[in-house]
């Protein structure tokens, strides 16, 4: 389905001018620039010192529903002086629908008021069309006048995002050889701490006190493709409570360990440590050999990296390729408007909102443009995701952009604050069928859940084949290889469970990462409202929420048995 038939979302008509070049401008002392006029919207573009041939290369949209007028006027200024205009009559302006080529750039004698031909011609483009053109996502727009800075205007147009690729890095370590211990008068109690970026974990302390320790211990890490940060190892001896000596080193670059679909063995392998440097008084001295380590390094493929809750998870295929499973169907998403939303800051003793939507499904995410000064804002946007499993759910978020005056600022601490946010699960919806509903906006507060508006979503779900459904219904949730093979079988089920949680905090962190480093970012706070970071703390809310429901059973109960 092509993206720019936007059928779920009103089709607003945009007013379009591209402001190439001009020549010929009279004065050699001349400050050029180009005020772009339509009633009370103006825009204008970047000013350049003393140059008579002037290129800008900007495009101008403005919408054509809040416009009462009936001409456009394009001005070439010096400083505060007209050099000269071009007008344009709204009706005989032409239409563009793409997938047409774009418009030729035509050239403009400028006249002045009384409408004679004055020195001077702009080459420029003007044409109606709809938020489907190319030129929409560069052009400046209306409702962003009183947005200043390239940064800030960067940051309220619409962006889509991709997930990094994570992996499963387990390492299993199995022993160490030749140790060379800093105190030969007592028995080393030996460790292997392993290090992959922000994470870092280590195994237990070796039962065979020697310098051959064995552990055969997995440690299990999230990795992001493409690898950036190596593994780091380091074998370490406790020689007393918060001393530990470090015994020899090793780094590993994540590209060249092995990757495996399946639960064969792994060839393990013997890795040599950095050499020991022992001191001698005030004199260091090198041995004569290394330490080495015994281990199994291996990129686990066949596992889906959870980083976010099972039950919301908008992607539940394996990370290698050749085990995911065709597409079944098309998401889309209509993006209408949203009504009742919060003043949520206050800027020169008056209230305001900048409201915009973050939309994740799979491995792609969405932003909308950002709506300044409005409680009632309308996005009209419309987007398209593939569709691998039924069984998963796209989630919608708002939050209030506060990082269009200073926000992006050396030192600015402005965080996105968020209105709310909605789910929506796709096996609950019928297939090639557009649903058009209001949902409310909820956040839970110190004081219970609040009421922060509604937003108005259009949602259609297009599958290709009945068959190919069916059969996904039928099969787990997960890849086998989470039940075949489980990733984490040591410990209780509350220690795996743990285990678990920590992972999935790691992946979500790195997702945080890698999206936070576009431009413009996707930010923290937003990456973690949408993926639920917390949700695996302690809360009373739940505690409470789930002893009502163990008390609704056993009521259940006692009614039947008093019927019996």
């Amino acid at each position: 389905m092509l993206t720019w038939l936007c059928d779920l979302v009103e089709q607003m008509q945009y007013l379009y001018v591209r402001v190439v070049k001009a020549k010929y401008l009279p004065g050699k002392d001349l400050n050029p620039y180009v005020e772009v006029r339509l009633g009370n919207y103006s825009g204008t573009t970047r000013h350049f010192v003393k140059k008579t041939n002037p290129e800008w290369k900007q495009v101008f949209a403005f919408p054509m529903d809040q416009t009462q007028v009936s001409v456009l006027e394009v001005n070439v200024k010096d400083k505060d002086d007209s050099v000269g205009r071009v007008m344009f009559d709204l009706n005989e302006i032409p239409k563009r629908v793409p997938p047409d080529s774009p418009f030729v750039p035509l050239w403009y004698r400028l006249e002045d008021g009384s409408r004679s031909k004055v020195n001077g011609e702009l080459m420029m483009t003007v044409w109606m069309g709809t938020r489907a053109d190319e030129a929409f996502a560069e052009s400046w727009h209306s409702d962003a006048a009183t947005v200043s800075g390239a940064d800030a205007l960067a940051n309220i147009r619409s962006k889509v995002y991709l997930s990094p690729k994570l992996w499963y890095l387990r390492v299993n370590v199995i022993e160490a050889q030749d140790l060379i211990s800093s105190d030969r008068s007592r028995f080393p109690e030996v460790y292997v701490k392993a290090i992959l970026g922000n994470q870092e974990l280590i195994t237990k302390v070796s039962r065979s006190k020697t310098i051959n320790p064995m552990w055969n211990e997995d440690l299990i890490f999230v990795a992001a493709e493409p690898f950036e940060e190596p593994l780091i190892l380091s074998v370490e001896d406790r020689v007393a409570p918060n001393k530990d000596v470090i015994l020899g080193k090793c780094l590993i670059h994540l590209q060249y360990i092995e990757r495996r679909l399946d639960h064969r063995p792994m060839n393990s392998k013997w890795y040599n440590l950095e050499k020991h440097v022992i001191v001698e008084g005030e004199k260091e001295k090198e041995t004569n050999f290394a330490s080495r380590i015994h281990m199994s390094l291996v990129l686990e493929g066949g596992y889906h990296v959870l980083y976010e809750p099972t039950n919301y998870s908008g992607d539940i295929r394996p990370t290698a390729k050749q085990l995911k499973k065709s597409s079944i169907g098309v998401l889309e998403l209509g993006i209408l408007n949203a009504q009742g939303l919060p003043p949520m800051k206050t800027k020169d003793g008056r209230v305001s909102t900048n409201a915009y939507c973050v939309v994740k499904y799979g491995h792609k995410w969405a932003r909308t443009r950002t709506i300044i000064d409005s409680l009632a804002p309308r996005w009209n946007e419309q987007y398209t995701w593939e569709v691998f499993d039924p069984c998963t759910v796209i989630t919608i978020g708002v939050f209030d952009n506060c990082h269009l005056h200073g926000g992006d600022k050396p030192g600015g601490r402005a965080r996105d604050s968020r209105i709310g946010k909605v789910r929506i699960r796709l096996s609950a919806l019928e297939t090639d069928c557009v649903y058009t509903n209001s949902y409310p906006l909820l956040v839970f507060e110190s004081t219970g859940v609040k009421k922060m508006g509604e937003i108005h979503l259009a949602v259609r779900f297009t599958f290709s084949s009945l068959m190919n459904m069916m059969h996904l219904f039928s099969q787990p949730l997960l890849p086998k290889m989470h039940y075949i093979h489980p990733l984490i079988v040591e410990g209780s089920w509350n220690d795996r469970q743990t285990k678990m949680d920590k992972l999935r905090r790691q992946a979500s962190q790195m997702v945080s990462m890698w999206l936070s480093r576009a431009e413009p970012p996707l930010r923290k706070e937003i990456v973690e409202y949408m993926l639920d970071v917390k949700s695996d703390m302690w809360s009373m809310r739940k505690i409470r929420a789930n002893f009502l429901r163990i008390m609704d059973v056993f009521r259940w109960i006692n009614c039947y048995l008093e019927m019996v």
